[in-house]
């Protein structure tokens, strides 16, 4: 069930990306969303499940982009795997600490892309550090509301549906 859901996260990620590719800021994307959930992947069920979720979505996104495929698997694995070592290491369930994983993960990712394409292309390291800076900051925000959503909405749901029965049992 797990690889399920996992797989769904990753690829409603690479159609939703796919679909905001039109929000460039200079020559890099607003957010990424597939680091976002390798990231959780890595968060939530570890090392090994981020690591294979870092591969299969960093390949399907390097083949819908075109390209060099391989350098976008190898970095979303590395992350996949780091964020899911670390977040057995330490505690990740504060909102501080999430914001800042998602953060630190975007920007390490952004630097080994940029450092294996540089390689790659045979050009010199070039990064946008104020783009990167601003993707990190917008992908913390979407990753610390996923791991919301997750966490809290079959409460609020269940709040809700509660709610509704109590007040349709009512009389006027």
């Amino acid at each position: 069930m797990r690889t399920v859901v996992l797989a769904l996260g990753v690829a409603a990620a690479l159609a939703l990306q796919a679909t905001l590719s039109g929000m460039m800021i200079g020559h890099t994307l607003a957010v990424n969303l597939v680091v976002v959930a390798v990231v959780y992947a890595g968060l939530a069920f570890g090392a090994v499940t981020g690591a294979l979720a870092g591969t299969v979505g960093g390949l399907a996104q390097d083949a819908l982009a075109g390209g060099i495929v391989g350098i976008g698997g190898l970095s979303k694995t590395l992350i996949g795997f780091v964020v899911g070592v670390l977040g057995a290491q330490f505690i990740m369930s504060g909102v501080v600490a999430r914001f800042l994983m998602f953060a630190a993960a975007t920007v390490v990712h952004a630097v080994v892309f940029e450092a294996l394409s540089a390689v790659a292309d045979g050009r010199m390291f070039a990064l946008r550090w104020s783009s990167v800076g601003l993707q990190a900051a917008v992908n913390a925000t979407i990753g610390v509301m996923v791991f919301w959503i997750v966490e809290q909405g079959p409460e609020v749901l269940a709040r809700r549906r509660a709610r509704r029965a109590a007040f349709s049992k009512r009389r006027f």
